[in-house]
């Protein structure tokens, strides 16, 4: 019965310390993914706030296939009402 007893115990504490280390690392890739989205968010930013600083084109009919562009961006869900709003008053603005 003795040496029963003493691999179940042995199995518990192996399983208790694999499931901790389990954990743990779980926790350490949601950290490292939390660190990783919000690098990529301060990029798209960046990135985005540079494509809003480039002049746009003067002609009409560049402005028109841009407005174009951007009706077919909304329809397939890829901008916002809001951010629609946005794009186009820059176009019709410049």
């Amino acid at each position: 019965m003795g040496l029963i007893r003493g691999v179940a115990r042995t199995a518990v504490i192996a399983g208790t310390a694999t499931a901790v280390s389990n954990r743990v690392s779980r926790r350490q890739a949601g950290r490292w993914a939390a660190q990783e989205q919000q690098q990529y968010d301060q990029q798209g930013y960046a990135q985005q706030g540079y494509a809003e600083q480039e002049p746009p084109p003067d002609s009409t009919s560049d402005k028109l296939s841009q407005l174009r562009e951007l009706g077919e961006l909304k329809a397939q869900g890829v901008l916002t009402e809001a951010e629609f709003e946005q794009q186009k008053a820059l176009i019709l603005n410049s």
